[in-house]
Order: structure tokens, then sequence, then C-alpha cells
């Protein structure tokens, strides 16, 4: 998807235009529901998941605040997902080895940009599945937001533990994917690709 393709669904979703919004749902809504359908959801589920996440993604489209370097589509995905994971924890139906999807993006990828995020997310997901319970915890409410002192409360731990365990985690996760092949290929694919565009 391109530069202009990416501006047009933008300026579409601020001004509520009816075709955009439909093409919108059209290209997301299969990978949201089958994400939610997956993790204890219904399609119900995910029609409130869609709509909450169009809100989010609204209101950073309108405060400017919106800074990405993915696909619209992609981001989305990312929104919706971490709705329905904070539903699902405060509603007590996830553990901290509970299911994480998850960034299987079944959605046709239009760009190499898209494809190498996907990549990269994929690779993320390979070895995040890969850590101990407690690291996928803490990692998971760090990536939702919540500050060390309430991943502390959810966790039981002190906030002085829980920023050393971040910490730990982090390195932990980053030595993993670092030592893959498939990461030294995609930095190599990303270096190639900007030389592309600077010589084009």
């Amino acid at each position: 998807m391109g530069y202009n393709d990416e501006i047009k669904i933008f300026n579409g979703i601020l001004k509520g235009n009816e075709k955009v919004l439909k093409d919108f749902y059209k290209r997301n809504f299969t990978v949201i529901n089958n994400f939610i359908l997956k993790n204890s959801g219904t399609e119900r589920d995910s029609e409130d998941i869609f709509q909450d996440g169009l809100i989010v993604l609204y209101q950073k489209l309108k405060s400017e605040t919106l800074d990405i370097s993915c696909s619209i589509h992609t981001y989305f995905y990312g929104i919706c997902k971490n709705i329905w994971r904070t539903r699902l924890r405060k509603s007590g139906k996830i553990s901290c080895c509970g299911a994480i999807d998850d960034l299987n993006l079944r959605y046709t990828m239009d760009s190499t940009e898209d494809i190498v995020q996907s990549e990269r997310e994929e690779l993320f997901r390979k070895h995040f599945l890969n850590l101990n319970c407690k690291c996928k915890q803490i990692l998971i409410l760090f990536l939702e937001g919540k500050s060390m002192r309430e991943t502390g409360l959810i966790t039981g731990h002190s906030e002085g533990y829980t920023r050393k365990k971040k910490f730990e985690c982090k390195k932990k996760l980053l030595e993993m994917i670092e030592k893959d092949s498939l990461y030294s290929e995609l930095m190599f694919r990303l270096k190639t690709d900007t030389i592309n565009k600077e010589v084009s």
C-alpha cells in the first residue's frame, strides 16, 4: 500500500467517509474476528472490539499523535488485539500463559514494508512464546502501557523487582531474536531497500 493510499484512509476515517470506512471494515474485520474467535470471543465481541479500535484510531488521528512505521492495517490489528486482551484479563478469562496469537496476519500484504513488518512480528512472536510465563506476563503488561507500579500490583511483586525483571526479560527476548538467522536476513533486506530508495 502506497503513502497516498494511507493518507486517503487517514482522511476518510477522520471525515467519516462511508466508502473508506466500508472498505476498511472489509479489509480488516476478518483478521480481527479470527483472532477473537480463537481467544474466547464471539463474532459480536469482534464487532464491538472493531468499533472500539476504530475509535482509538480516530482519536489518535485527530490528536495527531499517530506515529507508526508499519501499515495502518497492521497498526489497527495491534490496537484491537490489545483491547481484547485487556478485556479478557479484566474478566479473568486469560492467565499469564494465555493465548498469544497473535501476530498471524491473514490479509494479503501489499508492499515490501508490509511483508517485512509481518515477518518481524512473526519473529517476535516465535521467541516471545519461548519466554517463561512470568516474563510473558510482565512484557504483555508493559506493552499495554502499564506502569512499573501497576505491573507490580498485578503480578504481586515490588516495583523494584518488577523493573529489574522487565529489563532481564526484555534483554533475554532481544538476545534470542538477534541470534535468529531470520533477524540478520530482515536487517539486510531493510538496508538494501533503503539504499534502493535513496538511489531511485
